[in-house]
């Protein structure tokens, strides 16, 4: 595992004069290289250095043979990055549909901007491309329907990346949890909480000669190009992000009904605001979510202005029950008694405290869960988060999401996760495309 400190001084070395590379180096001397799957990695701003790290953890089982970015400086840095560390070119183009028009690649992984995520997804599908897609896996709950029905209809592999899934220590405490550790569990709470500064309010201005600003929009409805918008602040942005709850709540939310063996709720509520800056972000910086199941209740709290921790806890996941409390985030987990003492705790060997600042999210989960969709591709090992699942946390995010918008409660039928009685919110199931850019299965 890369450490921030390797990270950049990998990234320090790799001058912004680097020519982007155009063809791939050969592995053929490299024992076994005709046995290992050929990745492509698409977004290649913060969070693909982290799919860097998932993939070169298992680099004897793959390579890295393409990137994709519609950011030539991000693409040029992150090609010779890959360079450096591995002693191969990948081919890096500043267009990912000629990416996928190549028969070498066969998987792709997406970090791209949320609204791409669903798209380019299912156009990898179609390219015959297995796909491990960043959280949340779409952008609009219709979405979340588009891209089971693709993975279902050209039958490859979609992981998406909730890596806390693939957590060794995760999967046992829910394990036990489910095999009657704290009795009855009916109550899981979720938060997250950090110091986001103001997006500040955005001028139109020349787009970037380093940028495709037309492709980088791609489905979503043009719009001019703002200075406060690349590469980081579209996620406080309705057209192309999700807000907080999706943007981090996807991994903390899924662990709760993961815990709870819960699917789709009954009821949504959901009520916050924009309260610590005025400035063009849209969505909330301060939100509380009830999920609610008839004899079970998920709830998440987002403060993305007021890094205020819980149990000591930048984020994490507590499951209350009949008998006992557990609380477990990426680094461990404690078990309490109903009154809160302590009966047992475990703590990942080495571990840091995991920090809500930290954007790139390179750790042993996400290479355990790269690892779990090789063995998935290579031995039809089942994955820790197929998307049929996954899609589910996504899903009932965006519909709180919803529940925000249109300040009430929601209902819903449980068999089919459709909204009960409420045309408007229906609506907001699905989103507006720029013509011509729609998914369709």
């Amino acid at each position: 595992m890369f450490t921030r400190r390797e990270f950049a001084k990998g990234l320090a070395s790799t001058t912004a004069g680097i020519a982007v590379a155009t063809t791939a180096k050969s592995y053929s001397q490299i024992v076994g290289a005709n046995e290992r799957i050929n990745f492509a990695v698409a977004g290649l701003n913060s969070r693909a250095y982290a799919h860097f790290d998932g993939l070169h953890a298992n680099r004897d089982t793959a390579r890295i043979t393409h990137v994709a970015d519609v950011d030539k400086n991000i693409l040029a840095k992150y090609a010779g990055f890959v360079e450096k560390v591995t002693g191969s070119a990948p081919q890096a183009d500043q267009d990912f549909r000629k990416t996928l028009e190549s028969k070498d690649v066969d998987a792709l992984t997406i970090a791209t901007p949320d609204h791409w995520h669903t798209p380019m997804a299912i156009l990898a599908l179609e390219a015959g491309k297995h796909v491990y897609v960043e959280k949340p896996c779409s952008h609009n709950v219709h979405e979340c329907e588009l891209l089971v029905a693709a993975q279902k209809k050209y039958n490859k592999l979609v992981q998406m990346g909730n890596q806390q899934r693939s957590s060794p220590h995760t999967i046992e405490i829910v394990q036990k949890i489910h095999s009657g550790l704290i009795g009855r569990a009916y109550f899981a709470k979720a938060w997250y909480s950090n110091t986001r500064k103001s997006m500040g309010t955005g001028k139109v201005v020349p787009v970037p000669p380093n940028l495709d600003w037309d492709l980088w929009q791609g489905p979503a409805p043009r719009r001019p190009y703002k200075d406060n918008i690349h590469p980081y602040n579209w996620h406080w942005l309705r057209i192309y992000g999700t807000g907080e709850a999706l943007n981090n709540g996807t991994h903390e939310v899924d662990v709760c009904r993961w815990a709870l063996d819960a699917k789709w709720p009954e009821r949504i509520t959901s009520s916050g605001g924009r309260y610590q800056f005025k400035d063009d972000w849209q969505f909330y910086d301060t939100l509380v979510t009830s999920f609610e199941y008839g004899d079970k209740m998920i709830s998440w709290e987002n403060m993305s202005c007021n890094g205020m921790p819980l149990y000591d806890r930048d984020r994490g996941s507590a499951i209350h029950g009949t008998e006992g409390t557990v609380i477990v985030d990426r680094d461990g987990y404690e078990v309490r008694d109903l009154h809160g003492k302590l009966i047992d705790q475990y703590r990942v060997p080495k571990a840091g405290k995991t920090s809500s600042a930290d954007l790139v999210g390179s750790d042993s989960m996400t290479q355990l869960h790269f690892k779990n969709l090789m063995d998935g591709i290579r031995t039809a090992a089942k994955l820790d988060s197929p998307i049929e699942d996954a899609s589910i946390s996504v899903g009932i995010l965006l519909m709180s999401n919803i529940a925000w918008e249109l300040q009430r409660e929601l209902k819903l039928d449980p068999a089919t996760s459709a909204f009960v009685g409420d045309e408007e919110a229906t609506k907001l199931r699905r989103r507006t495309y720029e013509k011509g850019w729609e998914p369709r299965v």
